[in-house]
């Protein structure tokens, strides 16, 4: 018997794949600055915890948004970035980072 969830409409399914605090913002900056490695997100969206980021990535590779590459290397490098998938989200993502981009910008003090 499938478990897979059953969606009432096209908007509940797609904020379920992409929605949350850290999500879209994880897909933003991916869109934005191509591949990246755990730390570089963990930094740029700080004050995410690493405990957060950890299951956040884990649940978009889940979805196939992102795709996680594991280098052979000692140290282990690993990158994070989108998928074919995560890309044809640009179309959403964009408007949605520009909008928040002028909002934390309006929203500062001079």
């Amino acid at each position: 018997m499938s478990m897979e969830k059953k969606y009432n409409n096209p908007t509940e399914a797609t904020l379920d794949r992409i929605g949350g605090k850290w999500k879209t913002a994880i897909l933003c900056l991916l869109a934005e600055q191509g591949a990246m490695r755990n730390g570089e997100i963990l930094r740029l969206l700080s004050p995410v915890t690493q405990k957060m980021l950890s299951q956040q990535l884990k649940e978009l590779e889940a979805e196939r948004l992102i795709l996680r590459t594991v280098f052979p290397e000692v140290p282990p490098k690993v990158v994070y970035e989108l998928t074919e998938s995560g890309w044809s989200l640009r179309t959403v993502l964009d408007p949605l980072c520009e909008w928040g981009k002028r909002f934390v910008k309006a929203d500062k003090p001079e």
